[in-house]
């Protein structure tokens, strides 16, 4: 159980983060003005919606992660997974929005806490944008593309090509590996500028005096952050730091909380040599990464942000809307919820019988919706 809300970012590191993605937010909450993208980032968002760079020729990174739905995947829920550029394929897990990512320390150990923090994908396997970068494009389930080299060949192809030469040096796509490290630090720098991470919910206006929250979204945020109701602050903070900058909704850390398997997942029917286990499958999470069974069935707690347009929801898409999830949350341990995909170290100390309401519930899904990014207020609709 957590002891406090800490944000495993120093204070210093986030601030940092956002002054160079916005202008003017090295004091207080920033505002969501956006600097214009260096050369680098413009090199960036290029490579990050081209559709030549999979195997075959058709997927971007755009493809699973759609700025229209806060850089996650565009399907609406109607698959649990994303498909692969090949027809017939899928990944085995639900993939996490883009946004914000550029948040998410190195995985690490706590040393206070003794808890796993951090770390891209869901089971923390990247410690940097730019490794996460460089996972899809050689997932066969993914971009597909069968080595280094083709991926070179491929950048080499482009027609804003000499723009490497321009943010790189001369020669910075002759050697394959080296063309492939350029290409995922382009794209890093891209998912850290400001377009990927806004900060202009309505939740953030509210916070700096520019919005009201209805009535029943304040019940909700009172319920997300009261110890003896939802506690849900307590892994996704919902308060700005000290230094004032906006909380990132997350803590960073890992849990098992008892998720079912889907059987939805069309990952399981895939050929054997892609999935050898069929049916029988069992995603172990932040346990396959470091080794350690008591971190079996653990995954990286997401933010919040941009939650009400990200789902399906959970690291397989089993559940198709924040109502689900919050009535897992409040009823796992006493109805009727099929059992773990991971039935050890599931997390039984804050959630699972909250005693919420279905009025509560409802309440704590409409603050949810004011953390969406692009908020307008009637009048300026």
């Amino acid at each position: 159980m957590r002891t406090g809300r800490r944000s495993p970012w120093p204070a210093a590191t986030i601030v940092a983060v956002l002054a160079a993605s916005h202008p003017g937010a090295s004091e207080g909450v920033p505002r969501p003005a956006a600097a214009p993208l260096t050369a680098k980032e413009r090199l960036g968002k290029r490579l990050f919606f081209e559709k030549s760079l999979s195997t075959p020729p058709g997927q971007a990174c755009s493809a699973c992660h759609d700025p229209r739905v806060a850089f996650a995947d565009p399907g609406g829920g109607l698959l649990p997974v994303s498909r692969g550029a090949r027809p017939g394929l899928y990944g085995s897990r639900n993939d996490q929005p883009v946004a914000y990512a550029a948040f998410v320390p190195p995985r690490h150990r706590d040393p206070e806490e003794g808890l796993w923090v951090g770390g891209l994908f869901w089971d923390g396997r990247a410690d940097t944008l730019a490794q996460q970068a460089q996972g899809p494009p050689l997932n066969p389930l993914e971009m597909a593309n069968p080595d280094v080299e083709t991926i070179a060949a491929k950048l080499r192809a482009l027609d804003y090509a000499r723009h490497f030469t321009e943010v790189y040096g001369q020669g910075a796509l002759a050697d394959p590996q080296k063309a492939f490290d350029h290409m995922a630090d382009a794209i890093a720098a891209y998912e850290r500028a400001a377009e990927v991470n806004p900060f202009d919910s309505k939740y953030d206006r509210w916070l700096r005096g520019e919005a009201e929250l209805s009535a029943q979204e304040q019940r909700g945020l009172h319920l997300f952050e009261a110890e003896d109701k939802g506690n849900c602050a307590a892994c996704h903070p919902s308060r700005p730091a000290k230094d004032g900058s906006p909380p990132l909704f997350t803590d960073f850390t890992y849990d098992n909380l008892g998720v079912p398997p889907n059987p939805e997942n069309p990952f399981y029917l895939l050929d054997a040599r892609l999935n050898p286990d069929g049916f029988a499958f069992v995603d172990l999470g932040l346990g396959a990464v470091v080794k350690d069974p008591a971190q079996n069935g653990k995954f990286r707690v997401p933010t919040l942000r941009n939650v009400t347009v990200t789902g399906p929801y959970m690291h397989n898409g089993v559940f198709k809307t924040l109502f689900q999830v919050m009535a897992f949350y409040n009823t796992r341990d006493v109805a009727r919820w099929p059992a773990p995909e991971v039935g050890q170290n599931v997390n039984k100390e804050e959630l699972g019988n909250l005693h919420l309401t279905n009025q509560e519930m409802e309440d704590v899904v409409a603050f949810l919706g004011t953390l969406t990014d692009g908020w307008r207020s009637a009048g300026s609709q």
